[in-house]
């Protein structure tokens, strides 16, 4: 099946106007049978977003009327399209009961959904990993290295895994290298080869599907899918589900390098 299955909407704080109808029409006219919306859902509550406009999930108060809306829209389009209700939740240590509590109170409205990390926790604060090249390499310099920050990222990533949040847990983890996003800001060559397997076998082991995202592909610091084209290879051979996701936040980046990621799939 022709699937993208990591979009977003004018829900999101840091995305744009564009409508579900835009991004719906495209898929159709480009031959997707499934699309799943996965908006970012709101943070937990009492966690302090440490972007500076503080828009890195939707607002609780956004939330009745995203499924409702997605409601109607699996209507109107059910003889064109399979569109599915989801979001992106973050994994955030710390917030595990609370992100649980959230997802027991809306997962039973929620059809196929992402668990990522963007956020890491170092000393008693989060900084937000994709948010600025920037803001990446000041993290980078407090813990050190770009190692430091990577074997970090991928603890908080296995936690994420191998976490109980109920049983309306996302069943497919996202971007699972995210942390490659600025690696070209810096001159220093990261080995997190045996890391990203390890991940990959704990994602087999959990049962859990893959976020195969094209988006890395059209950063300028990234270049390249998340996870790479070499690991999308190994995760096909552990027989992890594999699911395409664009991760467009407006409707011209819907399906960005879907025949390049198709290939692999």
């Amino acid at each position: 099946m022709k699937k993208d299955g990591h979009i977003h909407t004018p829900y999101c704080p840091h995305g744009t106007n564009d409508s579900f109808h835009m991004y719906i029409e495209k898929a159709i006219k480009r031959g997707f049978q499934a699309i799943t919306f996965t908006e970012h859902a709101p943070l937990p509550i009492g966690f302090i977003d440490p972007t500076p406009d503080k828009d890195s999930g939707m607002s609780i108060d956004q939330l009745e009327s995203y499924i409702s809306e997605l409601e109607k829209l699996k209507k109107e389009y059910n003889k064109d399209i399979v569109i599915s209700t989801g979001l992106e939740v973050d994994f955030i240590t710390g917030f595990e009961q609370i992100t649980t509590s959230f997802l027991n109170t809306y997962g039973k409205y929620l059809d196929d959904s992402i668990l990522s990390v963007h956020f890491l926790k170092y000393e008693n604060d989060y900084t937000c990993i994709d948010f600025s090249k920037t803001t990446f390499l000041e993290f980078v310099d407090r813990l050190g290295n770009p190692m430091s920050v990577y074997k970090l990222y991928y603890k908080t990533l296995t936690d994420s895994i191998t976490s109980n949040l109920g049983n309306f847990k996302p069943k497919r983890i996202g971007h699972i290298t995210l942390v490659h996003k600025f690696q070209h800001a810096f001159t220093e060559e990261v080995h997190d080869h045996e890391d990203i397997v390890a991940i990959l076998n704990e994602i087999k082991h959990q049962q859990l599907e893959l976020d195969v995202n094209s988006a890395g592909l059209a950063k300028p610091y990234c270049l390249e899918s998340y996870p790479p084209p070499s690991y999308i290879k190994l995760a096909k051979e552990l027989e992890i589900p594999l699911v395409f996701g664009s991760d467009a936040h407006q409707a011209k980046d819907l399906h960005q390098s879907y025949n390049e990621i198709s290939t692999l799939l």
